[in-house]
C-alpha cells in the first residue's frame, strides 16, 4: 500500500518539478509520467462539489490528530512525505525523523536540502476543510483526513515560507503558485474536496474554473472517494 502510495505522492509536485528539471536538474528528478488527464474531468467534479458560503466556529488544530504512524513502521505521516518526495536517499535516525534529502517546494520553485526547512503541506488546509465540512465528522475521520497518505496531492512537502504564505486561504483568495504550476494546484484541490466530499464556496469555485477552463491535461491522479 505504502510503496503504491509514494508513486502517487511523486505526482503532487506536478508541472512545476518537470519545468525545473529542464533548467539544469538531473535525470533523478523526474518524474513518473501521469499525464493526459483532461482538466475536464476535474471541472466536472468542481460542479458536483457541495455549494456553501457558510462558515463554521469551533476550529482547533488539536481536532485533526497530527502525525500518525499508520502502519507502525517508526515513520510518521510527516515522515513518510519527506521520504516520498525527496529526489534522493534520505537521511534519518532511528526514529525515523527525516534530516537531509532534496526537496522540489512547488510553491516558489526553490529546492531545499534540509528537512527542518520543510513544512508539510495540507493541499486544502485542516481550517478549511473544517468549515467545508469536517466540522460535522468524527474525529477518527478528521485523523484519517489529517494524515491521508491514499492520495498523493492532499500532503505536499514546501517551504515553511511559502506554507505560511498560503496558511488556510482557499484559491478564491490565494492561489500564488508559479504559472506553471497553477492547473496542478488547481485540480489537486478539486480532487481533494471530491475525495473527501467537501463543499466549495462561490468565491473559491469560480477562481478554480477559471484555472482549470485554461488548461488541457493535467499531471494529477484522479482520486477516488476517502468514504
Amino acid at each position: 500500500m505504502l510503496i503504491r502510495t509514494r508513486t502517487l505522492r511523486l505526482i503532487a509536485a506536478g508541472v512545476a518539478i518537470a519545468v525545473a528539471a529542464l533548467g539544469g536538474a538531473t535525470a533523478s528528478t523526474a518524474l513518473p509520467l501521469h499525464t493526459g488527464v483532461s482538466a475536464s474531468r476535474f471541472l466536472t467534479m468542481l460542479n458536483g462539489l457541495t455549494p456553501s458560503n457558510s462558515t463554521h466556529a469551533g476550529y482547533a488544530r488539536n481536532l485533526f490528530h497530527l502525525w500518525t504512524d499508520a502502519d507502525h513502521d517508526k515513520c510518521s505521516t510527516r515522515a513518510e512525505v519527506l521520504i516520498a518526495e525527496s529526489k534522493t536517499t534520505t537521511t534519518r535516525t532511528v526514529t525515523c525523523k527525516v534530516l537531509t534529502g532534496r526537496w522540489y517546494s512547488p510553491y516558489d520553485s526553490k529546492w531545499v536540502t534540509l528537512a527542518k526547512s520543510l513544512d508539510i503541506d495540507h493541499v486544502v488546509a485542516l481550517k478549511e476543510a473544517w468549515r467545508s465540512g469536517a466540522y460535522n465528522w468524527s474525529y477518527s475521520r478528521r485523523e484519517a483526513y489529517a494524515n491521508d497518505l491514499g492520495y498523493g496531492p492532499s500532503l505536499i512537502a514546501v517551504t515553511a515560507t511559502s506554507n505560511r504564505a498560503k496558511s488556510d486561504k482557499d484559491p478564491g483568495v490565494w492561489m500564488n503558485v508559479p504559472a506553471s504550476y497553477k492547473c496542478t494546484y488547481a485540480a489537486s484541490w478539486v480532487g481533494i474536496k471530491w475525495r473527501w466530499r467537501l463543499s466549495v464556496d462561490t468565491k473559491e469555485k469560480a477562481a478554480l474554473k477559471r484555472v482549470l477552463m485554461g488548461c488541457g491535461s493535467v499531471s494529477v491522479p484522479l482520486p477516488t472517494r476517502a468514504y
